[in-house]
């Protein structure tokens, strides 16, 4: 069985920590419990809540309110899916997102909540790094500290695109814990600042060795770097995110994976295309609906899968019958990509029977698909514990980018060979021209499934002529600019004693 490394595995603060009275004279040692300024200075303590930072990630798809899974919470305000499930009332704020009626009310609240979490956490190291500075080596210092921010920037990045207008803080606030709103274009500026900062201290290997899959590596700082850069159209910065494309597509360590079907599967995770994934487990995972931050696996295989199918039948498993893929999707692709069957489980085809549910076309995201043994060695609820790693960074999207950014005048470099590698890999042999129409449409057929494809409409001013009302009567909107964050969850607007301004919706 797959074997995990450094997966994420639960920090306690409360079990650290011991208030104190601000009298002197009241003032006790225990002698069992010690204070978080006493216990955080030594390297191993504070490598601790490094991991602690890591956990964040892991959260999205169940926190114990909603099902959040970010690259489905992308996919489904997009053209490659519809939400499914039992009815519109079934994830309803799932549905609201699609048409472009989301409300403040009802609407995405779990990734607002996690990502938080996770600036939280990152913070955290970087002050117990300078209560520690006498126990670490200076070469760790750099490590950690160049990870917390690169965490920090990844977190802020989920936040920035969904919410745009949000709090941007690098410290952790104080009780009653409000802090001012930043607009859009400032965070941005935060965030893509700090991530500068991080690479600069020059800390971060360009590949983890395979007893650190899953932490923060250079290629992951560049990947990242990229993604903000080109979704803010930051023509000053594109030259830098092609360096940093060009950096790993030179460096030797990374490639495109000959079977594109395999890199789905479990043998297929953190091959030589991979350059990062957030890690799930089966074994001995216990999280539960109960505890769903505990380590372990992932719902999201269960909640993509076709509901009442016969477990084991074509060696997939049965789940709840959301996200079915559009039958417009399967149709682009053309004969003998093979990107198309690896993405697309067509159960139509394969007459065996099964319930439909709402929006069915009897495809279904073959990608993060339930797997028989997928879930075979968990220990608590099966749901929530399939072993399917969620894939952020592939070199296939180095390449693309690379592509586009020559396309656009960033620098020199073969647009064409970058292109075509992806697009021949898929098993077709004509060369495409690298136009910007071709790579974007390149991207599309390459990443259905993973969180992409939104932000490309959106970045490339494609979403208003794309994002329209269906011949189904699904989507009955038009995506409109007013309309590209989402509103900030009411609660969040209640606590924050009139610091913050909704957003549009």
């Amino acid at each position: 069985m797959k074997k995990h490394n450094f997966l994420a595995v639960g920090f306690l603060a409360s079990t650290l920590m011991l208030a104190g009275c601000s009298d002197s004279f009241l003032e006790l040692e225990s002698p069992t419990q010690v204070t978080i300024q006493d216990y955080f200075t030594t390297n191993e303590h504070v490598y601790e809540a490094l991991i602690a930072a890591y956990d964040p990630l892991q959260w999205p798809d169940w926190n114990k309110e909603q099902y959040n899974p970010v690259n489905i919470m992308s996919d489904i305000m997009a053209d490659d899916v519809w939400v499914g499930g039992q009815n519109k009332t079934d994830n309803q704020f799932w549905h609201l997102m699609m048409n472009y009626e989301a409300l403040p009310t009802n609407c995405m609240s779990g990734i607002w909540t996690v990502a938080y979490s996770g600036v939280k956490r990152a913070n955290d190291v970087l002050t117990y790094i300078g209560w520690a500075q006498k126990d670490i080596t200076e070469d760790n210092q750099k490590l950690y500290e160049a990870e917390a921010r690169v965490l920090r920037c990844f977190y802020y990045t989920w936040l920035w695109k969904f919410w745009g207008n949000i709090p941007y803080y690098t410290e952790n606030l104080q009780p009653p814990y409000i802090h001012e709103q930043s607009k859009a274009d400032d965070v941005y500026s935060s965030i893509v600042t700090d991530l500068e900062g991080a690479l600069d201290l020059n800390a971060l290997p360009m590949k983890a060795t395979s007893d650190n899959l899953g932490r923060v590596t250079k290629a992951m700082a560049y990947m990242l770097y990229a993604e903000i850069v080109m979704y803010q159209n930051d023509e000053s910065r594109y030259s830098k995110a092609l360096d940093y494309m060009k950096a790993i597509i030179t460096d030797g360590g990374y490639d495109l994976a000959e079977d594109y079907a395999g890199i789905w599967l479990e043998s297929g995770e953190w091959n030589v295309e991979s350059i990062f994934e957030i890690n799930y487990k089966d074994d001995n995972a216990v999280r539960s609906y109960d505890n769903p931050l505990y380590a372990g696996g992932t719902i999201l295989p269960r909640l993509i899968s076709p509901y009442g199918w016969p477990d084991g039948t074509n060696e997939r498993l049965q789940g709840w019958g959301f996200c079915p893929v559009r039958q417009e999707t399967y149709d682009r692709y053309a004969e003998g990509d093979t990107r198309r069957d690896a993405t697309c489980f067509n159960a139509a085809a394969t007459k065996v029977e099964y319930t439909l549910r709402y929006q069915d076309t009897g495809l279904f995201l073959d990608k993060y698909i339930a797997r028989s043994g997928y879930n075979a060695d968990q220990k608590a609820d099966a749901d929530l514990n399939f072993n399917n790693n969620l894939r952020i960074y592939r070199f296939a999207e180095t390449l693309l980018n690379a592509a586009e950014l020559i396309a656009r005048g960033a620098g020199a470099g073969d647009a064409s060979d970058y292109l075509n590698r992806v697009h021949k890999r898929s098993g077709l042999t004509n060369t495409v021209e690298p136009t910007l129409d071709n790579i974007i449409e390149e991207r599309h057929l390459e990443f259905v499934g993973e969180g992409k494809r939104y932000w490309d409409l959106v970045r490339t001013g494609k979403a208003a002529t794309v994002l329209v009302p269906d011949k189904y009567s699904y989507r009955t909107n038009t995506w409109s600019e007013s309309k590209k964050y989402l509103p900030i969850p009411q609660g969040e607007i209640d606590a924050a004693q009139g610091t913050l301004t909704q957003n549009n919706y």
